[in-house]
């Protein structure tokens, strides 16, 4: 039997080989218990293990182990989610510091538990946000190829049960390619179709929601003809994606921005604030800027297309009316600086008659110039 009075002697023992075994990685409570046991020859009571343990682990995550149902399913680190081991108490409960909806549906990874975990009694009204709202907020197109029939079903239901999502980067992410060809993209008309969309009904203007490539659509010539205008689609809005004019001219949607200037020529030279406190901003000077163009092998093509639709590159920037637009390309060092100081009539070229070069994308590497009439 060990003598008491050797007991803190043969503690600190052990606590030199817990600090072999905390080096070697391992640090469970049963391996440390058979450290003491060791340093010590002796058994050492439970509790003290534990407390040990808990001292040297303070801070590190909790073990899975620990973790509720739903904490282990939208937790990463605890491995792949097994259908069917959510518990309806911990759905109703589940201690978790942001909305499990959200977690689940903003994050791809978490995608195979919203079914069980709408199915066992999860509201999107217990989220202090909409799920779809936080979903396209993280991801503006997400990749909704992949995921499988039961959770699509699921963000569908998200989309038509909670009033919230009819949001303006909700609409962005159900109109962009990847929710058309999941097919999510039936929920806008849907929404149309109920009025959830009506101009009177909603706080942003659905067509500057709108992805580019969805503008040319019967589902927007439906909004234009509900009451819907490019212009009603400038003002201020709740959400964090771009307006529709501003994205399709950083993604080069030479169509939309054809579909933009048809309805709202001015575009072409400035921009109004999306708030009132700010101030307009000038296309032809925000394109200059080398990172703003998603793709900058266009930016001499979009250069020529802005000074065909009226852009003028001696226009005073807003933000610095001691310089115009040129004045600020040779600020950049830009290479167009050529282009820009040439007189309108060779910066701005016509071919005979009322006729316009306007740029056309063939292919996502080459950019032609095709003649189109002058709307």
């Amino acid at each position: 039997m060990t003598n008491l009075v050797n007991a803190p002697r043969l503690f600190v023992q052990s606590l030199f080989a817990l600090g072999a075994m905390l080096l070697a990685g391992c640090t469970a409570p049963s391996m440390l218990l058979s450290a003491v046991g060791v340093a010590t020859d002796t058994s050492v009571p439970w509790a003290i293990v534990k407390h040990v343990h808990e001292k040297f682990t303070e801070g590190d995550p909790v073990p899975c182990s620990k973790l509720n149902s739903v904490q282990r399913a939208l937790s990463a680190r605890c491995g792949k989610f097994e259908a069917g081991s959510l518990d309806a108490k911990d759905v109703a409960r589940s201690g978790m510091q942001v909305c499990p909806l959200i977690v689940a549906a903003r994050d791809p990874r978490f995608w195979p538990v919203l079914p069980e975990l709408l199915d066992k009694g999860a509201q999107p009204e217990s989220c202090n946000q909409s799920p779809l709202v936080e979903l396209a907020q993280a991801q503006a197109c997400p990749d909704f190829a992949s995921a499988p029939q039961p959770v699509l079903r699921s963000l569908t239901w998200l989309a038509q049960g909670d009033a919230r999502a009819v949001h303006h980067d909700v609409v962005r992410m159900l109109s962009c390619p990847n929710a058309r060809s999941a097919g999510l993209d039936r929920v806008l008309a849907d929404w149309a179709a109920g009025g959830a969309l009506n101009p009177d009904q909603i706080g942003f203007g659905v067509l500057g929601a709108l992805h580019p490539d969805y503008l040319d659509t019967t589902f927007a010539r439906s909004l234009e003809a509900n009451g819907h205008t490019a212009r009603a689609s400038l003002g201020a809005y709740d959400g964090k994606l771009s307006p529709g004019f501003e994205e399709a001219l950083r993604g080069s949607h030479w169509a939309a921005l054809d579909w933009w200037l048809d309805r709202a020529p001015e575009l072409a030279r400035s921009v109004p604030p999306i708030q009132g406190n700010r101030q307009p901003w000038l296309p032809l000077a925000r394109v200059l800027v080398p990172s703003f163009l998603d793709d900058p092998g266009t930016q001499r093509t979009m250069v020529s297309y802005l000074l065909a639709h009226g852009a003028n590159p001696r226009q005073r920037l807003p933000f610095d009316p001691s310089q115009s637009v040129v004045a600020y390309a040779r600020t950049l060092h830009s290479p167009l600086v050529a282009m820009l100081e040439a007189p309108p009539e060779a910066s701005a070229p016509r071919l005979a008659g009322s006729v316009v070069v306007t740029p056309v994308v063939t292919t996502a590497a080459a950019v032609q110039l095709t003649p189109l009439s002058l709307k």
